[in-house]
């Protein structure tokens, strides 16, 4: 049993680890992008790529709370979860599409009150993705390398 609770904590660790630094490897990609961008290019186009990247980093942050709170609630449910994880998850569906309208009716307005580069703002809407896949293949790299050594 105490295993178990180790194991647990470890992986809940862990799992803490990989979102921190998900977070944080977007924000440097951000700060990159709109940066090189607006040496290389203009200045317009790395306010684009800010833009981009703050409303994608906001939202996933968001996201990530939401997530959190539901896993809290139904956890804390014990023997009702099943009647709490469903109105959790209409609630947490609710905001998820809340946020997504939200997040267009930015995009709209950005578009057409202000001079955006499109490619910009697309590149700054990607930094959530691209540090998502480029943390956790190096996270799975490094996992599975660990694995190798155990079974030797």
């Amino acid at each position: 049993m105490e295993k178990s609770k180790k194991a647990e904590n470890q992986s809940r660790d862990s799992d803490r680890l990989l979102m921190r630094s998900i977070i944080a490897f977007s924000w440097l990609l951000l700060v990159l992008f709109s940066g090189g961008g607006w040496y290389l290019y203009s200045a317009s186009f790395g306010v684009s790529v800010v833009a981009g990247g703050v409303l994608a980093n906001v939202s996933f942050l968001l996201l990530k709370k939401d997530l959190e709170g539901l896993f809290t609630k139904v956890s804390q449910a014990g023997g009702a979860a099943a009647a709490v994880s469903q109105t959790e998850k209409i609630r947490f569906f609710i905001k998820f599409y809340a946020r997504l309208v939200i997040l267009g009716l930015l995009l709209i307005l950005l578009v057409s009150k202000f001079s955006i580069h499109m490619i910009g703002l697309s590149l700054g809407l990607a930094t959530v993705m691209l540090s998502v896949i480029v943390v956790v293949l190096s996270r799975g790299r490094s996992f599975y390398s660990v694995q190798s050594l155990r079974s030797v």
